[in-house]
């Protein structure tokens, strides 16, 4: 075993990015991380933590303190990965790990589980701690959402699923999702079209009428899918399109999501087609309080250790914390190095990697 201590912790980094090569291979699309899961729960049980699947699927540990009997923190990730990520064929050139181009690398989380992995084999000093990968974040936190909670102990902790190494995120949005279907008449398009009521434009005229893009610094919303018709030489008796909104604010997020079911009904309705509107809220809005909080505290030192000044920020993107805080749970959430996330054109740097096994191997220390 070769350590490798240039950024001020030992660490095996070519068993680490051989690991994390290994987990990206093996798929886990939001909805089918089973057989992740089943490949993860012996690699921890290796070493030393107790570890099963709650009911809804989710992985969770159990890691004796080592040099320190103090109260638990919680280290958490998600196992699943978004589309397209079957059949991922990492590739390492020149430090840097890259997807084979045509589906995402996975870095997003797994580079997190690979980074963590890494850390309790190297850590000389840590609490007792708790460990959660959670199933289905990519598609509404779902797993965290359902994480049985009862088993966990920790009231504050770590989540290893922001990008860059240089900021610590201490609060996420409220999300709503906005699912539309606009039924109108069917007819011929050449020989009767008068006879119609097109789906499309109806549902066409109503996302013309919505707000849409960054509305402030603080809030967004958009329409990123629309289908309908069936045939060229017909006018469409159906067109359905998915909406979102997010605010950090979530009385403004619960607002705009209020405007643009409104907007949409009447819009609609006023074309003579009807509609069926569902609104979701995924998540409500959380954060913490750089100034007072312990996790913030711990991570900004930690990172200084590396030369890296990182600063609190706020996100319109959510992630696990949101629930974890909300469960009152105080979680930061931490680098993991992970670069264009959700294309094919994501990578990540093997010396980000080993910067954040360093970030991790200080925070134990210092919560130890």
């Amino acid at each position: 075993m070769a350590l490798n201590t240039r950024f001020g912790a030992a660490m095996d980094t070519d068993r680490m990015v051989s690991q994390f090569m290994e987990m990206v291979r093996i798929d886990s699309e939001s909805g089918e991380e089973a057989a992740f899961m089943a490949w993860l729960l012996p690699v921890l049980r290796d070493l030393g933590a107790s570890a099963d699947l709650d009911a809804y699927g989710n992985l969770i540990a159990k890691v004796p303190g080592k040099g320190s009997s103090g109260a638990p923190i919680l280290l958490s990730c998600h196992g699943d990965t978004v589309k397209p990520g079957k059949g991922i064929r990492p590739v390492l050139a020149d430090g840097v790990v890259r997807s084979g181009g045509d589906t995402i690398l996975g870095a997003d989380d797994k580079a997190g589980i690979a980074e963590l992995l890494e850390t309790l084999r190297v850590a000389p000093v840590h609490p007792p701690l708790e460990i959660a990968i959670s199933r289905q974040e990519e598609v509404g936190l779902l797993g965290v959402k359902n994480l049985d909670y009862s088993r966990l102990t920790a009231t504050r902790g770590f989540l290893l699923d922001n990008d860059t190494l240089d900021t610590i995120i201490t609060g996420g949005p409220s999300y709503f999702a906005i699912d539309v279907k606009v039924t109108g008449k069917s007819a011929h398009a050449g020989m009767e079209p008068e006879k119609g009521v097109n789906a499309i434009v109806a549902a066409s005229r109503a996302i013309a009428a919505l707000r849409l893009g960054r509305l402030d610094a603080e809030t967004t919303s958009n329409v990123g899918i629309i289908q309908g018709g069936l045939i060229r030489n017909g006018v469409p008796d159906h067109c359905t399109f998915m909406a979102e909104c997010r605010s950090l604010d979530h009385p403004k997020g619960q607002a705009l999501a209020d405007e643009l079911v409104a907007a949409i009904r009447r819009e609609v309705e006023a074309f003579g087609a009807t509609v069926e509107i569902t609104v979701n809220n995924l998540c409500r809005a959380s954060r913490i309080d750089p100034a007072t909080s312990w996790t913030v505290d711990v991570a900004t030192r930690a990172l200084a250790t590396l030369d890296i000044q990182a600063q609190p920020a706020l996100m319109c993107g959510f992630t696990d914390a949101s629930i974890y805080n909300n469960h009152g749970i105080e979680m930061a959430v931490v680098g993991i190095g992970a670069r264009q996330e959700h294309s094919t054109d994501e990578h990540i740097l093997v010396e980000d990697m080993e910067r954040a096994v360093a970030m991790m191997v200080e925070i134990l220390r210092l919560s130890a």
